[in-house]
């Protein structure tokens, strides 16, 4: 997923790589606020990536594009950013470009790791230097999940996007997921276990130890009873893919899924596949919060679905708005919803847009008692009948600094950037093409309770694929996604990824005492 949850001793780990400093300090309230005063930023010298395996149809093909921004004040030293094939257990299980779509009998991988067939060793989508992106294509059928590490000058918003492209069948369409970052909590709130779709959650062990991942299904009356063992054992950077029917005996078309990883980490993606309305990845919803901003619903929706879970022990009871262009609008016949605790609640809110581009707005009713936190997303549907297609938009967090979008074509391209509250001041950078050109930034405002969908900047005399990255100059908050149409055969494919911060800079405290002042006695 696109943010990432530290635990405390995640945190400790990172800012010690960071710095190669730790620092001892009191426990005084004032030590405290002394330290976070003197914290500044640094870039982060290390990023791990875990894209998931795209497709096994034989009609589709991948194009995957990676990218490092320039940043000021990165050391022009050495570094490297490459991806390697992840191993893929030796369970023969059918992926949900096929038609199949069963897997072995529990329609998973060997949940005891089992044997493992090794990925290769060839590296994929190396960086030459920040500032260019580099992109490949490849035939999707017997491609593997990747994970990929970035060090060095390539770590700071290190970003790979994979989009695959299924030319025909049930999982026809455009299918686009940014590489994420490992964890250990995701929610996935929009998937199903309906007998028209077939949802998989890809699951990527990045490290060389074993995780242990629990996977549980909420529907709208609560836990969905789990007909099978609910663990699933990841074996050391490897990728096991789990069909979620195959998890429950009971039916929901709307569910929200919780992977939870008790050892190790990993990286969760969702693929979701609609026997009508085509395929596309399901990205995590961010986590848990009382306010919830949805950027980027098409101005051309002719349907879009919420869904939303209540994850804590109250009901949640929120206020719905419609960020458009110009104002914010409560949809008719949806001004508020009751969420229970433990439950998903769906709504259909038709094509709220009226042809034209916006954002949800999930805000607290208000009431006596505290808000309470929710997770959201939102199954979005372009055409009609036989020509239409499908992606989701998750709830995203928002943009603190920086946040990047790799694989934009010459067309096809929109950003949509949405301020709930404070007007915002941002600058969006085109960078150089894969195949040459060079970088084109403009500045935009972003009224508060307003979304502006636009084409983003295309590189000068540019070629190929490119990045755009979105800079928070002033203002209140910022939620951005980006849409990627490539329409076919008078289908209206295309895919929404959202664009939380990209982490490449970390608030690092000045340190108290330098331990390598201590000796070992």
């Amino acid at each position: 997923m696109n943010r990432t949850t530290l635990s405390l001793i995640g945190a400790a780990t990172a800012l010690a790589a960071v710095t190669g400093v730790a620092a001892l300090t009191g426990g005084s309230s004032d030590d405290a606020d002394s330290a976070a005063k003197a914290a500044t930023r640094l870039p982060v010298q290390r990023s791990t990536l875990l894209c998931p395996t795209p497709s096994s149809s034989e009609v589709s093909s991948t194009t995957y594009t990676a990218y490092t921004p320039k940043r000021d004040g990165v050391d022009a030293k050495d570094g490297t950013a490459e991806l390697l094939p992840a191993q893929n257990p030796a369970d023969d299980v059918t992926d949900p470009g096929d038609d199949g779509g069963k897997g072995d009998k529990n329609g998973k991988g060997d949940k005891k790791g089992g044997q493992a067939s090794p990925g290769g060793d060839k590296p994929v989508l190396p960086l030459k230097e920040p500032g260019k992106p580099v992109t490949t294509d490849q035939d999707s059928e017997g491609a593997p999940a990747l994970i990929g590490t970035a060090d060095g000058r390539f770590a700071p918003g290190w970003t790979v996007q994979q989009t695959t492209t299924i030319d025909a069948g049930s999982g026809r369409g455009i299918l686009g997921t940014a590489c994420t970052a490992p964890d250990t909590d995701f929610w996935f709130p929009g998937v199903s276990t309906d007998r028209n779709r077939q949802d998989f959650v890809h699951l990527t062990n990045p490290d060389d130890a074993a995780a242990e991942v629990d996977l549980k299904l909420y529907g709208p009356s609560g836990r969905l009873k789990p007909s099978t063992d609910e663990s699933i054992t990841v074996p050391p950077r490897s990728t096991v893919p789990v069909l979620l029917s195959t998890l429950t005996d009971q039916r929901a078309a709307s569910a929200s899924l919780r992977v939870t990883a008790r050892t190790g980490r990993i990286g969760a993606a969702v693929q979701a596949v609609d026997q009508k309305a085509g395929s596309d990845w399901l990205p995590a919803s961010a986590v848990p919060s009382t306010s919830v901003a949805i950027p980027g619903l098409p101005k051309d929706a002719t349907s879009a679905r919420l869904v939303v879970f209540a994850p804590g022990a109250d009901d949640a009871d929120l206020k719905v708005r419609l960020a458009g262009p110009n104002n914010s609008i409560t949809p008719a016949g949806h001004e508020s919803l009751h969420v229970k605790s433990g439950m998903t609640t769906a709504i259909d809110l038709g094509d709220v847009t009226k042809g034209e581009p916006g954002s949800l707005l999930l805000t607290p009713e208000g009431g006596d008692g505290p808000a309470t936190p929710v997770v959201a997303g939102l199954q979005v549907t372009r055409g009609k009948g036989s020509d239409q297609e499908t992606a989701f938009i998750p709830a995203t967090g928002a943009i603190e600094r920086s946040a990047t979008a790799a694989d934009n074509r010459t067309k096809g391209s929109t950003l949509s950037l949405v301020a709930p509250g404070a007007t915002a001041k941002v600058r969006i950078t085109a960078s150089a093409g894969a195949g040459g050109g060079s970088p084109v930034s403009k500045t935009y405002e972003v009224k508060g309770g307003t979304t502006q969908a636009l084409e983003p900047p295309r590189p000068a005399s540019g070629k190929g694929p490119y990045a755009v990255t979105v800079e928070r100059l002033s203002g209140g908050p910022v939620h951005a996604s980006r849409m990627l149409a490539l329409p076919q055969d008078g289908v209206p494919m295309f895919t929404i990824q959202p664009l939380p911060d990209d982490r490449g800079m970390v608030a690092v405290p000045e340190a108290g005492q330098d331990l390598s002042l201590l000796n070992d006695d």
